[in-house]
């Protein structure tokens, strides 16, 4: 049986403990980016210390390298069981497609990770040993799917999975990224509730077009 800390309530839970600071350091992190963002609170809203934090993680760069680590592992393990295999090229295409918008848009947490990363200049995931390796399944999956497209001929030759995995970030990022922004400009209802720049069916048929024969 796993021993209770005395006071604080916390179970003796290395792995929960570590997965708790993640959680609540990603929301710290993407509402405040790296130099806003406060141990303290982290520390706070986990009901753990700041010398508990630098225990597992090292410092404030190594908790926002390991959230961003974190954040793409998660979306890459939900990937990996879409099964894109099983299902014709085409139809594999518009359930990654589907998949990749609804991600971003119930996670925006994640996309202003990314927006504060590129703000970085991309510096903190350059350190990662991790990163690569956590990425190449998404662009194998891709060249797959792709591969298949073209040898049944339902996909045109010529284009590069890193190209098809770009187009679909980009409408898929820009949904939720610039969701404020485009919503105050042309006074939609795009800045409220769920991000809806661009209509899921749109981008689904845009990313067919573009890889279509």
């Amino acid at each position: 049986m796993l021993a209770t800390s005395s006071g604080a309530g916390r179970t003796n839970d290395p792995a929960r403990t570590m997965a708790e600071i993640l959680a609540v350091a990603t929301h710290e992190f993407a509402d405040k980016g790296l130099s806003g963002a406060r141990i303290d609170a982290i520390a706070a809203a986990t009901r753990t210390s700041k010398r508990m934090i630098y225990y597992y993680f090292g410092s404030k760069d190594g908790l926002y390298l390991a959230v961003l680590e974190e954040a793409y592992r998660r979306m890459r393990a939900i990937e990996s069981d879409l099964h894109l295999d099983d299902l014709p090229p085409m139809d594999a295409l518009q359930k990654l497609v589907a998949f990749t918008y609804d991600h971003h848009r119930d996670n925006e947490d994640f996309i202003r990770l990314v927006m504060n990363e590129n703000i970085q200049r991309g510096d903190y995931l350059r350190q990662s040993r991790n990163i690569q390796q956590l990425n190449s399944q998404a662009i194998e999956s891709v060249r797959d799917l792709y591969v298949r497209g073209v040898a049944q001929g339902v996909f045109r030759p010529g284009l590069e999975p890193v190209d098809i995995h770009s187009a679909i970030s980009a409408f898929t990022f820009f949904n939720v990224s610039n969701r404020h922004t485009f919503g105050v400009i042309f006074q939609d209802k795009a800045s409220t509730a769920k991000a809806q720049t661009l209509k899921r069916e749109h981008v689904v048929d845009m990313i067919q077009r573009f890889v279509a024969y």
